[in-house]
């Protein structure tokens, strides 16, 4: 059993500090981010931004210069603050809203006040153009164009203000320039500008024809209807088109895609010189994909260039992304040989070879270094905990680590690609930023976070493996313990669960990861153990893809074997075991529950997907089928048919106007258990989505502690 520790303790008793005096406890106002104290206690973060290939410190109210190569100040600045207050003609206590420096080449700052989007000319203080930011979705640079909604409606608001209505039939079943498909396959927004900003593409999504899911305001007098529409796996799903608007003709041509039900469009790229859109096209089953060229005068496809197939399913996350000095040739991600990586392909669909290629997954494309032929990257090569950031010469395919190798950390590329801004967490160090040289590796460090904790309670950090339930596979957890800490104690665990595809809880940043609210329950007397089953990300296609048809069964096995390493330990009182997850881990946790009665005694199932015949569809299909074509597998995941086995305590939360995992699956579960003459508890929180925002997040959590408290300790 490999184990790495950090042990935050002082050097006396851990419950006094070198004066003598006791440890201050947190709080949830300072622990969660809806605290009204909880800004305070996160690491130091850092505002700097790239201006070309300039960098610029905008952690001073007057913003300054920085030389990349050595981190010094120069001596021009480039924000003065009552200068630019004074160019609009706002007082001391009002605010700009600084969007950044659009133009490497010009002295301009973009800024948003009061609604209108403007340019600001730093050397002059002058505002040089103005354009109203209403209902914006995207901002184009080049054109100065923006694509904005206005009463369901897709315009566009060129440069000089003239404005331009694309659509008329917009309305909430035909929606325009917003992400489709609930935002599966790695989208997140609805229009699409050429480089040149002389074109958009934008998604029209017709869900006329979907189902109304009935949710209900409970807010007015008389409480009303709010429906969402809500496809739910197996069932009709929306039709989505693609339209592109070109700004010097104000005309629109339409794709040629034909009929389009069951089809899915997504990753949508211009080609350099904006006379071609490439997108990824998958099936309804997601087992079949194409990469298609259409033309964007016409609306035809010009070719299929590259076709995947998978007995399970395909997930195309990424859009191809050209060579920046290179018009013919794109890269593009795949998973075809296990793992994450990425490829080299021209426009005519020729394959040029495998740029990335191991055990592990690349995570981001940052960029590019044109004057070394480079790509920059982020990847999980140097440990599956990281994330490191190497630069690829695309001539030689040599990786060149340009960071420490150790943690995880997040980059930014200057215009030219000769420095990237580094900045990062190691499970004992808070945060740290350098900028660092791509074509030396030479790096200057920028600032280093201080402890928020210091002074103040701080559990102990842990960090190990265990084999999953198949012998073979390493997983990782942490596990954090009181402060106090006493071997020769027994203490009640509560074991922390998300488990699904997409997400992982176990890391090498500052402390492993860790939620706050685990450092909470360790104030309490808990120990928490978390672990990161097969199923959940980063570790490869096939580890992901164990769970296919037959979601939170591997995963169960691989928790219990977290539950059997924790019974080999002495201070784990077994007796008392809890578990809490929220989403796919309520999932998790009410599957735990029911399936395991015997083990564990108290649970907290937030937001749950109960049946998965009542999730939507591109999620819920790409991982189980349709209920018509598995029943056998709904069947088996189904908790409804668990109900009977609950045992111990469990609390069930959600939101009541989820729209994500809808109220039907808690209440079904809840009818479930009252047929059964089981008795779980159950609470809500009226008006919320999946998730608790703002301060209503700390009383979620003070219940999910109170429910342990109660109940397990």
């Amino acid at each position: 059993m490999k184990i790495n520790r950090i042990c935050f303790t002082l050097l006396i008793l851990i419950t006094m500090n070198v004066n003598g005096e006791a440890q201050k406890l947190f709080t949830l106002e300072e622990l969660n981010f809806g605290g009204k104290n909880a800004y305070n206690y996160v690491p130091q973060r850092w505002k700097y931004y790239w201006w070309g290939n300039k960098l610029v410190d905008g952690n001073q109210e007057d913003n300054l210069f920085l030389n990349p190569a050595t981190g010094k100040a120069l001596k021009d600045k480039c924000i003065i603050r009552d200068q630019l207050l004074s160019a609009y003609g706002l007082s001391a206590d009002e605010n700009v809203h600084f969007d950044g420096f659009p133009y490497s080449n010009q002295s301009l700052l973009l800024n948003t006040v009061k609604g209108e989007r403007s340019l600001v000319d730093f050397n002059e203080w002058k505002v040089i153009w103005r354009q109203s930011a209403e209902g914006s979705l995207e901002w184009n640079k080049v054109s100065r164009a923006d694509a904005f909604l206005r009463d369901y409606n897709l315009w566009i608001r060129y440069a000089d203000g003239h404005e331009v209505q694309l659509s008329k039939d917009g309305s909430r079943e035909i929606v325009y320039g917003q992400s489709v498909h609930r935002d599966e396959f790695g989208i997140h927004k609805g229009t699409f500008w050429s480089k040149d900003g002389q074109k958009l593409a934008f998604y029209r999504m017709d869900q006329s024809m979907v189902a109304d899911y009935p949710q209900v305001n409970t807010f007015s007098r008389e409480a009303s209807l709010e429906p969402d529409k809500y496809p739910m796996a197996g069932m009709t799903s929306h039709k989505v088109t693609i339209g592109i608007f070109d700004l010097q003709r104000e005309e629109t041509t339409w794709l040629n895609l034909g009929d389009v039900t069951n089809r899915y469009f997504t990753n949508l790229a211009w080609s350099p010189d904006g006379n071609i859109l490439y997108l990824f096209e998958l099936n309804r089953d997601q087992n079949h994909c194409t990469l298609d060229a259409y033309d964007v005068i016409t609306g035809n496809k010009l070719k299929t260039l590259y076709t995947e197939d998978s007995q399970k399913y395909v997930e195309p996350l990424h859009p191809i992304t050209f060579l920046p000095w290179d018009n013919e040739k794109f890269i593009y991600w795949s998973w075809k040989d296990g793992y994450t990586h990425l490829y080299l392909m021209n426009v005519n669909g020729k394959e040029l070879g495998q740029l990335t290629k191991g055990n592990w997954v690349v995570k981001e494309l940052i960029g590019f270094c044109p004057s070394t032929k480079s790509i920059i990257i982020t990847s999980k090569e140097a440990g599956d905990l990281q994330k490191n950031i190497y630069s690829i010469n695309l001539k030689t395919l040599k990786r060149t680590l340009l960071d420490n190798g150790k943690g995880v950390h997040q980059a930014r590329l200057s215009e030219d690609g000769l420095y990237v801004l580094d900045t990062w967490q190691e499970p004992d160090v808070p945060r740290k930023c350098a900028v660092t040289s791509t074509k030396t590796g030479k790096s200057v460090l920028l600032q280093t976070a201080p402890d928020p904790w210091d002074g103040w309670y701080q559990p102990i950090f842990e960090n190990g493996i265990v084999k999953a339930a198949d012998g073979i596979t390493d997983l990782f957890w942490r596990m954090v313990k009181p402060a106090d800490f006493d071997p020769s104690k027994k203490y009640p665990t509560v074991i922390y669960v998300y488990g699904g595809p997409h997400a992982h809880n176990v890391e090498a940043s500052w402390h492993w990861g860790s939620r706050s609210w685990e450092t909470y329950m360790a104030q309490k007397g808990y120990i928490l153990f978390i672990l990161d089953n097969r199923g959940s990300e980063d570790r490869g296609r096939d580890f992901e893809q164990v769970t296919f048809r037959h979601l939170g069964q591997e995963e169960m096995k691989d928790q219990i074997c977290g539950v059997n390493y924790l019974k080999t330990l002495p201070y784990v009182d077994t007796d008392r075991l809890g578990v809490h997850g929220w989403s796919y881990g309520g999932f998790m946790t009410t599957s735990l529950m029911t399936n395991y009665p015997d083990v564990f005694k108290v649970g907290v199932a937030g937001g749950p997907v109960i049946d998965w015949k009542y999730y939507e569809v591109m999620y819920g299909e790409r991982y189980m089928d349709t209920p018509e074509s598995n029943p056998e597998g709904y069947k088996q995941t189904s908790l409804l048919n668990k109900a009977k086995d609950l045992k111990g305590k469990l609390q069930i939360i959600i939101g009541m106007n989820d729209p994500t995992v809808v109220p039907q699956h808690a209440l079904q579960f809840l009818n479930a258990c009252i047929e059964a003459g089981t008795q779980p508890d159950f609470y809500v929180y009226p008006g919320e989505g999946h998730n608790m925002s703002g301060h209503k997040s700390v009383h979620l959590h003070e219940r999910i502690t109170q429910y342990f408290e109660d109940y397990l300790k």
